[in-house]
């Protein structure tokens, strides 16, 4: 009698399987992640702090011509990179799309100014001088007025470049402030 009642309350356990939708759409997502660190610059790929397998296996897929083996490669990265630490990956990039769109927005305010300044007459000196006060009002000056005789002399825009140059980093020194 003690038997059946042990049998009868054994516990059945069954096997749970994943669901494979999840799973693939998980594995999509490495994937994505691993193409995009794949369009990365060598510099920027160290920067990720990825384990040397994963960065010599990244390094010999952009080397591939976009075919078989290639894809072979890049199945091979992701496999590599469903063992690390995704959320952390996917931070740094984004933390690296930031400031290069943060650059980019510092470069178009620069070329914004400097053609300001060589278009206009002395208003967008003054609205320079009264958003950045610590401008080298006669540097800037002299700068103007370099440029704009080279370009009325057609000659290279080296001076254009200098006040470019000058103005990209009166903006980058005040945006860090």
């Amino acid at each position: 009698m003690a038997d059946f009642i042990e049998e009868e309350w054994e516990e059945e356990v069954w096997a749970i399987r994943p669901n494979k939708s999840q799973l693939k759409r998980d594995i999509a997502e490495v994937s994505d992640l691993s193409e995009e660190i794949s369009q990365l610059t060598p510099v920027q790929v160290e920067r990720l702090g990825l384990p040397d397998t994963l960065v010599y296996a990244i390094e010999n897929a952009t080397k591939m011509p976009a075919k078989s083996a290639r894809k072979r490669q890049m199945k091979y990265v992701t496999s590599l990179m469903r063992n690390e630490d995704l959320d952390a990956i996917q931070a740094s990039l984004d933390k690296m799309k930031a400031k290069s769109a943060h650059a980019a927005r510092e470069l178009h305010q620069s070329e914004r100014w400097r053609d300001r300044l060589l278009s206009e007459d002395k208003q967008a000196l003054t609205d320079l001088l009264n958003q950045f006060p610590g401008a080298d009002a006669q540097q800037v000056r002299q700068l103007i007025r370099n440029a704009k005789k080279e370009i009325s002399l057609s000659k290279p825009p080296k001076n254009s470049r200098l006040l470019f140059r000058y103005l990209r980093n009166l903006i980058d020194s005040n945006s860090s402030h």
